[in-house]
């Protein structure tokens, strides 16, 4: 008894990170020995699917080897290649089943993302901190107080401040480490089957070694069972690394298909190349040293199973190749980058000049007084005393402000299952120039629905399928008697002829594709028996395009079904239950170079011979017989969105077929200029073919993708469409989701291989204006590598690009030119584990949980459920965060800058003397309870409704540009906190009595509330939390002044004499900012005001 395995399709994508992947090369297990299978499988790390018991490969097998791993994470064991056994990139000689005879150190099979260890996780953290100017500039404040000559006060006043920084960045650290630490666990502990000699063990993921045997199952269940594949080929799928969701037929090594001893008994090892990051070539031979004679066989592409592939529900074993950094798609993955938001650079630069403006007042406080003395510690005793120029609190208040934007994004009801995974740049989203989205499962939801066949004459929409089944059912059900009785009428003939070309057209679809049903038996029932009846309801279709499986299943529909298929047969049944066989003669499958593919069958029941034949239109146009309607109607249906091909036949006499093959046997076997010649033996046959219709097929798009491409571009944010898919594919979607509006201008930039090439076609697409450029990433790739300011400087003109063919490294690359050459902010969107390295390098990355997986949700930044909701997250989210950032950051600077001034009044007025003008708590609670609670409120501020900010994305625009936080803010914020400091401090010089520390407690006092009043103007729309934030700081000033005797005089402040003081001032400082404030928006309002009403 043989228990054939095979691989399978699947249903279900794990729902974890794993990117550890191991090359596996896959071979056949039998019920009582093992004989070889498969050639190779890249997974590390398998998910048994549960909602219909197929299996996910999420590890690199490989021997069909070419390793796709989740580029999702980076993948590293240690921070020094060498113990990793990563020096230089070597070919390898794996043996089956001996890890231990391996001729180079590999790395491990392990991921490890964590940015520090034990040991380095404190000095890294404060070494990122403090590598920062801001940071650096306070710890040498902090540190300079131990030295006598300079200190002003306690210690607690300046080391207090740094060390609440410093305890809020380390938690936040070690909670993103643990998180890391937990998650890198969980997938390097998960348990495999390994074949060894003391019989089947049990290995965790990260002991898995080159060379081990690694056994993949699915789990069985009441309702499925094990399918096999009788010719031991299986198909998969590289969306994962490529983009590309067609399913690809990979087939066996010839010579492993029966093995007459155990598998660990034999001699034999694979040979493969060294790892690179070609994930289209493979180049490796399989080798068994005990046969008589020794078995030496290649391998190539077409015995290799991607990374990430779905396969057949079985049994595989697999010896694996590549482990850790060595798989492809490791090394097509960048590794991610700190990102360090735009406006974190634009406070860092304002805080520079703030600290210029500290060092000058300095030196001319030290001028003044005429250099006298030590006048070198007078400098630095004064760079002391303004400390607070530079506000030491701006990072702390904005990392907690994130954090609360974070918060709100993740519990916003109406983007639920929103996850942040970086709160450090949540403001980020509000200032998104270009939108780089992937098509398949982002835009797209990677499911094709047939719509539409055209005869000419007719065409049947969704509406009118009955009608096509019953020309089906009729073509059947006629007897040949009724077949042969010529209709008296007109209208009967016409109705003959109709249902005729329908019958041949639905059967033309039914031959013409590569489409293997599979059969799953229900139970414990074999499934031989379930593919001997042919079971509907255990059917499954296998193909190497989406759009094959739809167009089969549309056959099925109207009544003729496939049933079988092998190599060399296929089988229909009609809808009479009768089984038509078919004798598959030859099949020319379809490239992206000739866009069409054709199969010679024969029909068994009557000798005919018949050539059928789909492709594109464009080439297609030329091989069939001339007509009138078909480059119209071609034109209809793209412009309607759907996928057109064009389906024709022509019959071939005995002779004329045996003619063909020995011209085309003949040019198979030719050594020089192989290729060339069966494309011409077959284009011989590709002359005057009847044209027998249209299909359309819809990749469905994700729900309100054109309403969220519609807001995206009145916000002024130009998307760009990166895909693994073909041209023709990526211009429908494009066309279908409005990415490219009807009446735009398409330019299809054509291949290019050559310098003189890429230039011609650059001059012609210059002379174009206004118009959509659709390129594919060979010819991207030499644009860039000859012109790429050039085309860069045009491609950034255009209001849509769409970049087909792209691979994970070119994503990237577009990514980081768009920074460089334009210095806009970027986006990138995708789903799949080929959109990593886009997410990772743009500014902000936004992963999509489809059914790709997790792997780009797991990398990105942020993670939405669907494509609509990033219309919310942008237009809501990221405005509300970037002007609430910009809010924030100005007032703690206003607050700072205005205890600078009275500090510097102070000095002046008292001969330009060093002394604190307030000390101990007083300074410390300025700017924690007193004021923190008021400005940290305006977070919760906005300045319209998120319903009227998705529905006037307009204002999106303002933020682009990066009004709310400018110079221009930032100069008239200075000027309101030098204009309300000197106010406060000079009308408490003036006001004040007698005692010194009256001064101290009227310009105090004072300073409070004109904080508190300056809020309350500034806030646009009151939360509960802000009035509370506001009377609770108010409270705790009022209460703290029992304690504080020592600075103020208790006494004093319960007088008439010191209110109306206080009152006179506060309001001298607040009252004219106000009347400005109104008179601005009552004749020059800003454009949100306009819509509040």
């Amino acid at each position: 008894m043989c228990v054939r395995v095979c691989a399978c399709f699947i249903a279900e994508r794990s729902d974890h990170p794993f990117s550890n992947r191991v090359n596996i090369y896959l071979v056949r297990r039998d019920s009582f020995r093992l004989c070889c299978r498969f050639v190779a499988v890249t997974s590390n790390t398998l998910t048994q699917g549960c909602a219909r018991d197929y299996i996910t490969l999420d590890q690199d097998f490989s021997t069909m080897v070419t390793n796709l791993l989740f580029p999702a994470l980076p993948v590293r064991c240690c921070p020094w290649s060498a113990c990793c056994g990563i020096g230089d990139l070597r070919p390898r000689t794996v043996w089956l089943g001996h890890p231990e005879k391996k001729e180079q150190r590999y790395p491990r099979n392990v991921i490890n993302n964590q940015k520090y260890n034990f040991f380095t996780f404190l000095p890294g953290v404060l070494f990122n901190q403090f590598k920062y100017f801001f940071n650096f500039y306070f710890l040498l404040l902090a540190c300079s107080q131990f030295v006598e000559e300079l200190r002003l006060g306690a210690l607690y006043t300046y080391w207090v401040p740094l060390g609440f920084v410093l305890i809020i960045t380390i938690t936040r650290e070690s909670t993103e480490e643990i998180r890391c630490y937990l998650r890198d666990k969980e997938v390097n502990s998960q348990i495999y089957s390994k074949l060894s000699t003391r019989g089947t063990v049990k290995v965790k993921s990260s002991g898995i070694q080159v060379g081990d045997l690694i056994i993949v199952e699915k789990v069985l269940s009441s309702s499925s069972s094990s399918s096999s594949s009788s010719s031991g080929s299986c198909f998969l799928r590289t969306d994962q690394l490529d983009g590309e969701t067609a399913w690809k037929l990979r087939l066996p090594v010839a010579c492993t298909q029966r093995l007459p001893t155990d598998l660990l008994q034999i001699r034999s090892y694979v040979y493969a190349e060294e790892p690179n990051i070609d994930i289209h070539n493979f180049i490796g031979t399989f080798t068994r040293e005990d046969g008589d004679p020794p078995v030496n066989e290649s391998l190539g592409i077409e015995n290799t199973l991607w990374a990430s592939t779905v396969v057949a529900s079985g049994t595989v074993v697999g010896v694996v190749i590549y482990t850790g950094k060595e798989l492809r798609s490791v090394m097509n993955t960048s590794n991610p980058r700190h990102k360090v938001g735009l406006f974190d650079l634009e406070v860092n630069c304002l805080t520079k000049i703030l600290f210029g403006a500290l060092v000058v007042v300095s030196l001319v406080m030290v001028a003044l007084q005429h250099f006298a003395g030590r006048w070198y510690l007078q400098i630095f005793r004064f760079v002391l005393l303004f400390s607070h120029i530079v506000p030491i609190s701006l990072r702390v208040n904005l990392d907690m402000g994130k954090m609360v934007f974070s918060w709100m994004i993740k519990k916003d009801p109406k983007i639920p299952g929103t996850v942040v995974r970086t709160s450090t740049i949540p403001e980020q989203l509000g200032r998104i120039s270009y939108l780089l989205t992937d098509k398949t499962g982002t835009l797209t939801q990677n499911e094709m629905v047939f719509r539409r066949l055209h005869l000419g004459t007719v065409a049947y929409g969704m509406d009118s399928m009955d009608e096509v089944q019953s020309h089906v059912f009729s073509a059947y059900t006629q007897t040949r008697c009724d077949a042969n009785i010529e209709s008296p009428s007109t209208s009967g003939y016409v109705r003959k002829t109709i249902s005729s070309r329908v019958h041949e057209a639905v059967k033309a679809i039914a031959l013409v594709h590569n489409v293997t049903p599979v059969y799953e038996a229900n139970g414990v029932t074999d499934q031989a028996e379930a593919e001997q009846h042919y079971e509907d309801t255990c059917r499954v279709y296998q193909a190497a395009s989406p759009d094959e499986v739809s167009l089969v299943q549309w056959t099925e529909s109207v009544g003729l079904t496939l049933v079988g298929r092998d190599q060399s047969s296929m089988q229909l049944r009609t809808p009479t239950g009768q089984i038509l066989n078919f004798t598959i003669l030859q099949i020319f499958h379809f490239t992206y170079e000739s866009k069409r593919m054709g199969i010679i069958v024969r029909d068994e029941s009557t000798g005919e011979i018949t050539f059928y034949m789909k492709g594109a239109d464009v080439v297609m146009a030329g091989i069939v017989q001339y007509n009138d309607w078909l480059e119209e109607e071609c034109g209809n249906m793209a412009r309607e969105g759907l996928r057109v091909l064009v389906v024709a036949k022509k019959s071939l006499t005995e002779e004329q077929y045996q003619d063909f093959e020995t011209r085309y046997l003949q040019a198979k076997i030719s050594v020089h200029d192989r290729s060339l010649k069966v494309a011409t033996v077959i284009e011989s046959l590709e002359m005057e073919m009847e044209l027998l219709c249209l299909t359309g097929v819809e990749d469905q798009l994700q729900t309100d993708v054109r309403p969220t491409l519609e807001i995206l571009r009145n916000a002024g944010i130009k998307v760009w469409m990166l895909t693994g898919d073909n041209l023709e594919t990526a211009t429908c979607t494009a066309k279908n989701a409005h990415l490219i509006t009807r009446n735009q201008d398409i330019h299809t930039f054509r291949s290019v291989t050559t310098r003189g090439e890429a230039h011609l076609e650059l001059n012609a697409f210059r002379r174009k204006h206004d118009c959509a450029l659709v390129i594919s990433g060979d010819s991207l790739e030499v644009c860039l590598k000859y012109y790429e300011y050039e085309f860069m400087e045009l491609a950034c003109q255009c209001p849509a690009v769409v970049c087909c063919r792209c691979t994970p490294t070119q994503k990237a690359q577009i990514v980081r030119l768009l920074q460089e050459r334009t210095g806009k902010l970027t986006c990138a969107v995708g789903d799949g584990g080929n959109d990593v390295s886009m997410i990772q390098e743009a500014d902000c990355g936004v992963g999509v949980e489809g059914k790709e997986g997790k792997q780009a949700s797991l990398a990105a930044d942020f993670s939405v459920t669907q494509f609509k909701h990033l219309g919310r997250l942008l237009m809501v989210h990221g405005r509300n965060s970037y002007k609430r950032s910009a809010a924030l950051s100005q007032f703690v600077i206003h607050r700072s800058l205005c205890i600078a001034t009275m500090q510097t009044v102070f000095s002046t007025v008292f001969y330009f003397a060093s002394v604190p003008l307030y000390q101990g708590f007083l300074v410390i609670g300025y700017s924690t309870i007193y004021t923190m609670f008021p400005v940290f409120s305006l977070v919760l501020d906005k300045d319209v409704k998120s319903e009227v900010a998705m529905l006037y994305p307009e204002l999106y625009k303002d933020l682009q540009k990066g009004r709310p936080l400018s110079f221009k803010t930032f100069l008239i914020w200075v000027l309101i906190s030098i204009y309300q400091g000197s106010i406060i401090m000079y009308g408490a010089l003036l006001l004040f009595e007698s005692e010194f520390v009256h001064i101290v407690a009227i310009s105090f006092t004072s300073l409070i509330l004109t904080e508190l009043l300056m809020v309350a103007l500034t806030i646009q729309t009151w939360h509960w939390l802000m009035i509370v934030g506001e009377l609770l700081s108010l409270a705790c000033y009022v209460a703290s002044l029992v304690f504080l005797h020592e600075f103020i005089d208790v006494y004093f402040i319960i007088t008439l004499s010191f209110l109306w003081k206080v009152t006179v001032i506060t309001l001298v400082s607040c009252l004219p900012l106000y009347i400005l404030k109104y008179l601005r928006r009552r004749f020059s309002p800003p454009n949100y005001s306009k819509l509040t009403s």
